[in-house]
C-alpha cells in the first residue's frame, strides 16, 4: 500500500485533499507545518485554531496528525528573504517561497525520513507523467488555478506530489468537505500573506526586522523633486495610491533607487515595457529548452496570459519578449510560461 503525508493547513481544500486521497487506498496521516511564531489564533493560516481544524479533521478521517516545526526554516527561507526584497527595490512573492523551500523541499525530506511515497497538498493544480518526464498543468478550474505558485517544483518533487483537487472546483470541494461533516467547510479562504495578515507590510518589516526606513524623495524620470516619500520600502512598482502627493497629473512607481534613497515615479504609459530577463529560472515541461520557443507568459498571479517569445541565454537566464507591452513589470515578482495547460518553466524577473 503507498503512504502518503497529507500537507494540512487548516482549511478546506487540504481536508478534502485527505479525504479523496484516503479513498483511493493510500495510508495517509496528517501534518500541519508549524512556520512563524507570531501567528495569533484566527488571524491567518497555520494559526492555532488551524492547527485544530486540522486535528479535527484527521480525526474524523482516522488517520494520526502531527506538527513539524519548522520555524527556523521559514525565518530563513521566506521571511528574511521578503525583507531583503524590498531593501533592494524588489517586489517578493513570498508564497513561491513558501512553496519552494517548505512544502516542496523540507515537507518531501520529511516523507523520505519517515519513508512514505508522496506529500499530497490542496493546491489547484495538476501532474502528469509523460514518456517519463513529469508536467505540471493548470488545473480544470481555470478560477482556483495555481499552478502560477507552483513553477519552482522539481522532476523529483513532482514525481512525489499528488494535488488531488486539480481535477475540481472549488463548489465541488466545499461540497465533499460538507457531506463529511468537516469542521472547516464553509472556512473562508486565507487572502492575504499568511505572516502580514493585516496587509501592512511596511510595519511588519520594521517591527520584525528593528529598522527604522527614513524617509527620502519623491522624482520624477529627470530627477526633480516631486515631495518626500515615507519610507522607501512602503512602495511597489506601479503603484498610485497612497502616495500622499497633490500632482497635476495621476503618477505611478516606476521603480526605487536604494542608493539614492529616491522613488521614481512617471506616467501609466511610461509603465509599460516588451521585454525582460528572469534568473533561477526552473524549466518543466524540458530538460533542455530549445534556442527560442513560442509561449504564453504572467508576470503576476491574476494577470491573463500574454503571447511572448522566450530566449534562453547562455548564462542560464531567460529572456521573455511580449508581443504586447506590459504594464509595471516588477523585479521580484515570477515570470511563468504556459503552453495551453502545461507550465513549461518560470523564474524570478531582474
Amino acid at each position: 500500500m503507498k503512504k502518503a503525508i497529507i500537507a494540512m493547513s487548516g482549511g478546506v481544500d487540504s481536508s478534502v485533499a485527505a479525504h479523496l486521497t484516503i479513498e483511493k487506498g493510500y495510508e495517509c496521516i496528517g501534518a500541519t507545518m508549524k512556520l512563524f511564531t507570531g501567528m495569533e489564533e484566527d488571524s491567518t493560516c497555520c494559526s492555532l485554531s488551524d492547527i485544530e481544524d486540522a486535528k479535527a479533521v484527521s480525526h474524523r478521517l482516522g488517520m494520526e496528525h502531527y506538527v513539524f516545526n519548522f520555524t527556523d526554516d521559514f525565518d530563513e527561507k521566506v521571511i528574511k528573504k521578503f525583507i531583503n526584497a524590498y531593501e533592494i527595490g524588489a517586489t517578493p512573492n513570498p508564497c513561491i517561497e513558501c512553496n519552494r523551500y517548505l512544502k516542496f523541499e523540507k515537507l518531501i525530506r520529511r516523507m523520505e525520513e519517515l519513508d512514505y511515497d508522496y506529500v499530497v497538498t490542496g493546491h489547484y493544480a495538476r501532474i502528469e507523467e509523460k514518456d517519463g518526464r513529469f508536467l505540471l498543468k493548470k488545473a480544470v478550474d481555470a478560477s482556483k488555478d495555481q499552478s502560477y505558485v507552483l513553477y519552482s517544483m522539481t522532476q523529483k518533487q513532482l514525481a512525489h506530489t499528488l494535488f488531488p483537487l486539480g481535477e475540481l472546483t472549488k463548489e465541488k470541494a466545499r461540497e465533499i468537505a460538507e457531506e463529511n461533516g468537516f469542521v472547516n467547510a464553509r472556512k473562508h479562504d486565507s487572502q492575504d500573506i499568511c505572516f502580514v495578515p493585516d496587509g501592512d507590510y511596511a510595519r511588519f518589516i520594521e517591527e520584525y526586522s528593528g529598522k527604522h526606513y527614513p524617509d527620502g524623495d519623491f522624482v520624477d524620470q529627470k530627477g526633480n523633486v516631486l515631495g518626500k516619500h515615507k519610507g522607501i520600502i512602503r512602495y511597489t512598482v506601479g503603484q498610485r495610491k497612497g502616495l500622499g502627493l497633490s500632482l497635476p497629473a495621476p503618477m505611478y512607481v516606476m521603480k526605487k533607487d536604494i542608493e539614492k534613497n529616491e522613488v521614481v515615479l512617471c506616467s501609466n504609459e511610461e509603465l509599460f515595457g516588451s521585454s525582460l530577463i528572469a534568473e533561477n529560472f526552473n524549466w518543466i515541461a524540458f530538460e533542455n529548452p530549445p534556442e527560442t520557443l513560442r509561449v504564453k507568459a504572467k508576470i503576476r498571479y491574476n494577470q491573463k496570459e500574454e503571447d511572448a517569445t522566450v530566449t534562453p541565454l547562455d548564462d542560464g537566464r531567460v529572456l521573455v519578449e511580449f508581443d504586447k507591452p506590459q504594464r509595471a513589470i516588477a523585479k521580484g515578482q515570477a515570470v511563468v510560461l504556459y503552453d495551453g495547460d502545461i507550465v513549461v518553466g518560470g523564474g524570478t524577473i531582474m
